[in-house]
């Protein structure tokens, strides 16, 4: 359910100017599909959300000349990629309970 809830945290929060505080979310769905899933493709699509949110969030870290916030720095093809990695895992979350 924490999984879950925190796949369509993530993006959410990511859309609507919040990006620094999405790392809570990311940290829940990676930890806790890689310990408590038995599909592969839950957990590939846990990793795949949680490197479209570390690079960017490495890149604003590592800029000397970064903006002041991770929303302001953030490219909107990592939006997008963020979007799309939360939305095939809630999918694939969706598609392993009905099996």
């Amino acid at each position: 359910m924490a999984v879950t809830v925190s796949a369509w945290a993530a993006p959410l929060l990511v859309l609507t100017g919040f990006a620094f505080v999405a790392f809570v979310p990311v940290l829940i769905v990676l930890v806790g599909s890689l310990a408590r899933a038995r599909d592969t493709v839950v957990k590939a699509g846990a990793v795949l959300l949680a490197v479209g949110y570390a690079i960017p969030f490495a890149i604003w870290q590592l800029r000397p000349d970064g903006a002041p916030s991770l929303t302001k720095d953030i490219h909107p093809g990592f939006i997008g990629l963020i979007v799309a990695a939360a939305i095939a895992l809630l999918y694939a979350i969706h598609t392993v309970r009905r099996r």
